[in-house]
This record gives C-alpha cells, structure tokens and sequence, in this order.
C-alpha cells in the first residue's frame, strides 16, 4: 500500500460557504501526494455545485451529487468510498471542525501498516475549541458508553475524522449504516482489530447550521440496535425481550390496577392489562423493524405479530376466566402474573419456533453468525 494513494470523502449537505476554505488546507496539507477529494452532496439547495465547480479546476475534487439520499451521512460515506480509486480512504466534515493539517498521520498510520483504522481523537491527548454543556457532556458520555462493546479501548469511537485502508473496508459483513456513525459501523462490521488515535483539537462549526438534532440521537440509537444485533446473534435479541417485557409488564400493571379500582371484573382487568403490554410491544416493534427490515424473516411483519398477539389474547382470556372458574377467590397479583406469564410464554414460542426468528434475522444469516 503506498501512501499517496488517497480518497478523501466529505459527506455535505449546504456546505457551499465552509467548501471552499476547506479544500485549500487540505491541498497543503496533502503536498507532495498523489490524493483526490469527494465531495458527496446529499443534493443541497445552496451553491455547492456551483463552489464545487470551481474548485475542480484547481483542484483533484469531484462531486457526487446524491439526488434521493438515504441512511444520511453514513450512506454518503459509503457512496463515496463506492466511488474512491485510492488505497486509503479518509473521512472528514466539511465544517472545518476536523482540523486537515492531521490528514498525513491519519494516512500513515494505516498505509504504513500500523493499524487497521486510525481515527481522529478528542480524548486521546486531543483537545476541544469552547465548553459544552453539561447536558452535551452527559449526552456523549452515555453515547460513548453504548459503543463500549464495539469499540473497546477506543477513547473516541464517535468521531468522524478517520482513515481506513481499502483492503479493510473490502472485508466488511453487511454493512446496514444509519446516521451519522459511520465509524462505528466500520471498526464492527469490517472486524478492525488494531486501532490508532490521532489526537486532534475540534474546532467549533466556521459556517452554516449543525446537522446534528434529536432525529440523529434517534437514529444513533437504531444504529446501536443493529450493530448489538451482529455482533452479540444469541445475547442481543434475548436481552431485547427481557427490556420490552419489563416495560410491558409495568404498563399491564397500571392499566390493571386502574381498571380494578373502577370496579372492573378482575378477567376483563387481566385482559385490558395484556392488551396495554401489546401496545407498548408494538412500540418497540415498529422501531425494530426499522432497524432490520433487510433482514427481516417475513416480508409481512405486521400479519404476523397481529397473528400472535391475538394468539396471545386469547390464551389469556382461556386462562382468566379458568383462574376464576376453578380457584375461589383468587388474589388480584396472582391473576395478574399467571395471565401475563401464559401469553409471553405463548410470544415466545411462537416467535422463536414457528413465524418469526428471535433474532429478528433471516434464518440463512442466523446460521451464518452462530458458525
């Protein structure tokens, strides 16, 4: 691998005021190698191709225009590496927060075989421009705690400033990117074993609005749920299950007691308190399928947790009105559980052993993870 065999990949979207004093650092910076720069533009409505245009005849920059973008700037990332020719790719923000004087050591600490991925660290000896707020400190740290498992030692892994050899990224597994992670998703999917951090001072946004809202710490969570799902097939979906049970389970309660001291028979409470824990069931589930609907075992998710729920129903109804039936009397607690037992043993074989997979994946990609 030669180290003037350079693609750097700027995700963009209305970058046309930050563009053009980006690609200048990055010129000097890259002095004396052989590099190229894509700018994938997720079809912006300022002036971007017009600045981009420009700048192409002075400089090795092309423009990739993505007219219907999906899976935001994770998508973009991989549209430009689909497009990259060199032997490293490199990824940076167009805002000028990521500094382009660290391009070289990003470049040769991966083209000189050092590492697999090296990335670009805050927190590794690197520095910050202004304060953030306690809540944004708060909001990173429990963001950076959720990567742990993915990103062992790394003290940065939500960077987006990183550099990666193409023979790495060529033996990524299913890569499924989503917001704005993209790092992550590689040092994950493509099996990264050694990892450097550049140290780097981030700079404060020069121009134009920030990308990042409350929809991205969304997707990020999505984001998390499939890379647990790949990386951990068996513990993921189980741990999954017992988290919705649990907040299922404190709903059906609620819905319970309500009904009870509306004086409600205790077989219609312990029916409405089931119904109330498929709701907050289907909650989590339209979330879910979101995040593996490209791996989903049926096309038609929807038919078939209706199907069980209504499985699930009526098995609770058979064993209310039983409870009420044989036993005399029978405690408001013991209705509860045993009912609320009956249809998640109910879920849970019908989930597993007959329409859907708990792993939530095709059953040929089950096999594959567990080989």
């Amino acid at each position: 691998m030669q180290t003037n065999s350079v693609s750097i990949v700027v995700p963009a979207l209305n970058e046309g005021e930050n563009i053009p004093l980006l690609v200048p650092r990055v010129a000097e910076a890259m002095n004396g190698r052989d590099w190229e720069m894509l700018i994938v533009d997720d079809n912006s409505r300022d002036n971007t191709l017009e600045v981009c245009a420009e700048l192409a005849r002075k400089f090795p920059l092309k423009l990739l225009v993505r007219e219907r973008p999906t899976h935001g700037l994770s998508g973009a990332v991989l549209h430009g590496f689909a497009h990259a020719t060199g032997e490293v790719f490199v990824v940076m923000d167009a805002d000028l927060q990521h500094p382009p004087e660290k391009l070289p050591e990003l470049i040769d600490a991966v083209a000189q075989g050092h590492a697999d991925f090296a990335i670009g660290s805050r927190y590794a000896g690197g520095s910050m421009e202004g304060e953030w707020g306690a809540f944004r400190r708060f909001n990173s740290s429990i963001a950076t705690a959720l990567a742990r498992p993915f990103a062992g030692g790394v003290k940065d892994p939500m960077s987006g400033f990183f550099a990666i050899g193409r023979s790495t990224f060529e033996r990524a597994e299913r890569l499924s990117p989503l917001g704005y992670k993209i790092a992550l998703e590689l040092m994950c999917k493509c099996r990264v074993k050694q990892v450097t951090e550049v140290p780097i001072h981030f700079g404060l946004r020069q121009l134009g609005q920030s990308k990042l809202s409350m929809k991205q710490q969304f997707h990020y969570l999505q984001h998390l749920s499939r890379l647990y799902d790949f990386e951990f097939p068996r513990l993921a979906p189980i741990a999954k299950f017992l988290v919705v049970l649990a907040a299922g389970f404190v709903m059906a309660a609620l819905v319970f007691a309500a009904a009870l001291s509306a004086n409600v028979s205790l077989s219609i409470s312990a029916c409405a308190a089931y119904l109330a824990h498929i709701g907050v069931t289907a909650v989590f589930y339209y979330r879910y399928i979101k995040a593996q609907k490209d791996f989903l075992v049926t096309r038609r998710p929807w038919r078939d947790f209706l199907l069980i729920s209504a499985s699930e129903m009526c098995v609770v109804i058979v064993v209310a009105s039983w409870l009420i039936w044989r036993r005399n009397n029978p405690s408001a607690a013991e209705v509860l559980l045993i009912t609320f037992l009956s249809g998640t043993v109910v879920r849970y074989i019908l989930r597993k052993e007959l329409l859907q997979d708990v792993r939530g994946l095709r059953r040929e990609l089950r096999l594959e993870q567990i080989q």
